[in-house]
């Protein structure tokens, strides 16, 4: 069976030639009202970004990362290895509300939001616009010789990039240790933190290799979330989409003719100028339909636009549309897809609000040492536990010790009976926990322990206290 002529872009991408080897994409610069938005939202994440890692709020990094170390901030939060369900929740709840964005929005987060697009767009191709000029100046120059002017330009344009680079690499850096870190070896030199600079230089080849050569790749062949497109857009979904019906009519595209009246000759709204296909940073002709390597960054909406006005017809030939609205005429619908998406949004939010309310500064765990029984000391039966005090304020607790609540006993540390624990520090040893056998009622008594930094009770601990099974 043939194929269809309009179907034969589904076996090719826009990054890719013939022979399977990498072909660049010389985008027209865009212009615009809505990319004058997007410059203002990405400029404002971007200051976001950067700033997150050197922002403090109640003595803790804004954001944080620490993989290595197993510290984590959230909101300026801290969250540690026992809180790890909560940043588990927390990144489900970020999945769940992307897919709910996805199912009515489309791909727009890829657009306007994502850091990779922000990064390549906003900066790395504002840069090489400056330098080498618009989509016709850069593709005169890459098929030109080495000569001095390539040279000059494609130099200077990759060594701004490698700075650039660095910094984002830094930025990267400061997200993984903090950065207080980072300024403190910023401080000391290169030379007493070789592993570190090294890790920087990683990152800074990384990034440099992602926006001088593989650039829109990432979000065609690399990103998943290009995948989930398949399975999460449907035809309600609002997406960057070129209104075929009035494009296409019954006589299909065609060049403009100004000394024709278009509406009587049957011919469509689309005058076949590929200024949209010019302006695209993914290479994709955007009248084909949705497709995985669209990002909806809007750019062929506002070159689109640009066409429509200087020709005399409407805009919004390219638009944000579903489907059923550009052939149906059906007005957006939130469908039950998305209400149950919406609820389940509902649900994890609750739950992670009403578990953050419950979170303790102070963690206080009390377990019997594995593998030990409970030992005759005259009338007394003695258990030896493991504790651990976990201090998430950015207070020190310089007094810190237990009382037994509820029983008659003693309990005494190995060691020092008042503990020291240091802000966003940790505690642990042993303890023995002593009773009269006539006070225990079975084999397996549940004790409560109170935590204390001085006279102010921080935690209460319980844990299971083990006995003969008679007492004769």
């Amino acid at each position: 069976m043939s194929k269809l002529p309009n179907e034969a872009f589904r076996d090719t991408i826009g990054t890719i030639d013939e022979e399977g080897k990498r072909k660049f994409i010389f985008p027209k610069k865009p212009s615009g009202k809505l990319y004058d938005y997007r410059k203002w939202v990405s400029y404002i994440l971007l200051l976001i970004l950067i700033a997150n890692p050197f922002i403090k709020v109640n003595g803790n990094q804004f954001m944080l990362f620490n993989i290595l170390e197993r510290r984590f901030n959230i909101f300026g939060f801290p969250f540690w290895p026992q809180d790890f369900y909560l940043f588990v929740l927390f990144m489900i709840v970020g999945v769940v509300f992307v897919i709910l964005f996805t199912v009515i929005f489309g791909r727009i987060f890829c657009g306007w939001i994502c850091p990779q697009t922000i990064f390549l767009e906003l900066v790395f191709r504002r840069i090489e616009y400056w330098i080498e000029g618009d989509r016709g100046a850069q593709i005169r120059l890459s098929k030109q010789e080495w000569n001095a002017e390539k040279i000059r330009k494609k130099g200077f344009k990759w060594f701004l990039f490698l700075l650039i680079s660095f910094a984002i690499a830094n930025v990267f850096l400061a997200y993984l240790i903090g950065s207080d870190e980072l300024m403190q070896m910023i401080e000391e030199g290169p030379q007493s933190h070789l592993s570190t600079l090294i890790a920087l230089s990683i990152f800074t080849g990384v990034f440099y290799f992602i926006f001088v050569w593989f650039r829109e790749q990432v979000c065609i062949i690399a990103c998943p979330y290009g995948r989930l497109q398949g399975v999460l857009l449907d035809n309600k979904s609002i997406n960057v989409a070129y209104d075929f019906v009035r494009g296409e009519k019954e006589e299909g595209r065609a060049k403009f003719n100004k000394k024709e009246d278009r509406a009587t000759t049957g011919k469509g709204d689309c005058i076949d100028c590929k200024q949209c296909v010019n302006v695209c940073p993914t290479g994709i002709d955007i009248r084909n339909g949705t497709q995985l390597e669209c990002v909806n960054c809007t750019a062929c909406i506002d070159e689109c636009d640009t066409i429509m006005d200087s020709v005399g017809l409407p805009k919004g030939l390219i638009r944000y549309a579903s489907e059923d609205e550009i052939e149906k005429k059906a007005p957006f619908k939130f469908t039950a897809r998305m209400k149950g998406y919406s609820a389940i949004l509902l649900i994890l939010v609750g739950i992670l609000i009403g578990l953050l309310f419950l979170r303790t500064e102070v963690e206080a765990t009390i377990l019997r040492l594995p593998g030990q029984l409970f030992q005759h000391k005259g009338d007394n039966i003695s258990n030896v536990f493991t504790y651990k005090v976990i201090n998430k304020t950015n207070n020190d607790f310089k007094d810190v010790h237990f009382k037994l609540v509820g029983i008659n006993g003693t309990l005494k540390l190995v060691g020092n009976q008042h503990l020291n624990v240091e802000k966003q520090g940790m505690s642990s040893g042993t303890l023995f926990i002593e009773i009269n056998e006539n006070l225990l009622e079975n084999d397996k008594t549940k004790l409560k322990i109170e935590v204390y930094d001085g006279a102010k009770k921080i935690e209460t601990s319980f844990t299971s206290f083990l006995s003969p099974r008679s007492f004769d």
